[in-house]
């Protein structure tokens, strides 16, 4: 049986106490985990910001990890992110949770104990949810259910294994627990735009069934249980099934593209519509995250005066359609296929953007161009590449969009040629970061995009 330990959540002492115990591991284990957004920086320091026991045996932390600044697109981030983690603590661990294990703390409160990742835990996950069904508070932690949602105990817990910026629980093929991991002050927007489409009637995104947050030391969404649809199969899945066995996919592409209008159909209607913007405006922060990302990656600097030509366009074309809450972050995997129907989830944005900037009003052509250039990922997934199966994709998803959203995305040229080489930007640095071996397929886009007429 796990040791228990009681620690004051909201004292000096309760929160120096766990970091004596826990600093030297965590400086270890945080940047190996697939979420950690500080992998090309070290750790310079690590502060334990909140405490509290969740249950016996398991410890609900937020720490901050700081470490030296480095230039992104969009300017040089703060020095440090601030992280959610859920500390099992045991005696001796099981077997089972081998994978899990961060180490003994040597010292502190909790030394001779081992600590590992309790959402590995299949007791800790189960009382997770029980924690939800019932809503209530733990320390600064609140944990709310949506009126009339009805959640059965008992349900058995699996942890995906995919690779995410945050961490998922499945619970028995009914509901999927997202727990974010990295955390920024203010409401998620998974969490608020799930709900607020909900609330529209809108049934292409699964709406919220429980949330929990934190009010130390600011307010922040912590994690939201939505439907699980188990028998769905995301669109990065069946694109590369449909290359790999040499089907055409512009029929689900249509129909995905007409899904996508819907939903931002819906979140005008939720949100409405924002003051058309400045296109010079958005033009000078795109060529501003283009410039950081060059200083990053020499790789792209050969292209940067075609590129940012594809800006100055933008600054001179006419404005589009009306600013809007958007996805932020739309690509393949991001969108699932149940039966006939296509479903969006995952609207937290770009992980790495502050929460300000993915809450806030953008273009809808900023999503087209995301999911373009996730057809483009997916046709470069084989050898040979593919690109008239992505062009028909583009040409497809576009066509369905235009058919239900009444106007037509590829009329919308310069507009259209800038998000694309944003976005595309945005993936060499990511890709240079995280995915090196991946780097080839935006640069085949920056190569194509910095032509004019790209």
């Amino acid at each position: 049986m796990p040791k228990t330990i009681t620690v004051p959540p909201r004292t000096a002492a309760g929160v120096e106490g766990p970091l004596a115990s826990l600093s030297g591991l965590l400086r270890e284990w945080l940047p190996g985990q697939r979420w950690f957004a500080g992998k090309d920086r070290p750790v310079t320091d690590l502060s334990v910001l909140s405490v509290t026991e969740l249950f016996p045996g398991c410890l609900h932390l937020l720490v901050h990890a700081s470490h030296a600044p480095v230039p992104t697109p969009g300017g040089t981030p703060p020095p440090g992110d601030c992280y959610q983690l859920l500390l099992g603590l045991r005696e001796q661990p099981a077997p089972r949770l081998e994978r899990a294990f961060i180490g003994r703390a040597g010292q502190g409160p909790l030394a001779g104990l081992a600590v590992y990742d309790a959402l590995h835990d299949p007791r800790s996950a189960h009382l997770l949810l029980e924690r939800l069904r019932c809503p209530g508070t733990a320390g600064p932690l609140r944990f709310e259910t949506a009126p009339g949602a009805e959640v059965p105990g008992g349900l058995p817990p699996r942890l995906l294994d995919a690779e995410q910026s945050n961490s998922s629980i499945v619970y028995g093929d009914s509901f999927i627990l997202k727990v974010f991991r990295r955390i920024q002050p203010g409401v998620n927007p998974d969490l608020e735009v799930s709900a607020a489409l909900a609330a529209q009637g809108c049934t292409r995104v699964p709406a919220p069934v429980a949330w929990f947050g934190t009010s130390e030391p600011q307010p922040a969404t912590l994690g939201v249980l939505q439907p699980f649809l188990p028998d769905a199969t995301d669109g990065w899945t069946l694109a590369l099934r449909a290359l790999a066995a040499g089907d055409d996919f512009t029929a689900e592409a249509c129909e995905l593209g007409r899904a996508m209008a819907e939903v931002h159909l819906a979140l005008a209607g939720a949100f409405g519509p924002a003051d058309p913007g400045e296109n010079g405006r958005t033009a000078r922060a795109m060529s501003a995250r283009l410039e950081a990302a060059a200083h990053a990656v020499p790789g792209l600097r050969p292209f940067v005066p075609g590129l940012r030509a594809a800006f100055a366009a933008l600054a001179t074309c006419d404005t589009g359609p009306p600013a809007q809450r958007i996805h932020g972050d739309l690509h393949l995997g991001q969108v699932l296929r149940a039966g006939r129907d296509w479903f969006v989830i995952d609207f937290e944005g770009e992980p790495s953007r502050p929460l300000a900037e993915r809450r806030a009003p953008h273009s809808p052509v900023r999503d087209v161009a995301g999911m373009l250039r996730s057809f483009d990922y997916a046709a470069r997934q084989r050898r040979p590449w593919r690109p008239e199966w992505a062009r028909r994709c583009r040409e497809a998803f576009c066509a369905g969009y235009a058919a239900r959203a009444g106007w037509d995305p590829r009329k919308k040229h310069a507009l259209l040629r800038a998000h694309e080489t944003d976005r595309a930007v945005y993936e060499v640095l990511y890709e240079a970061r995280h995915r090196p071996d991946w780097l080839p397929v935006p640069m085949a886009a920056i190569k194509r995009l910095a032509v004019w007429g790209g």
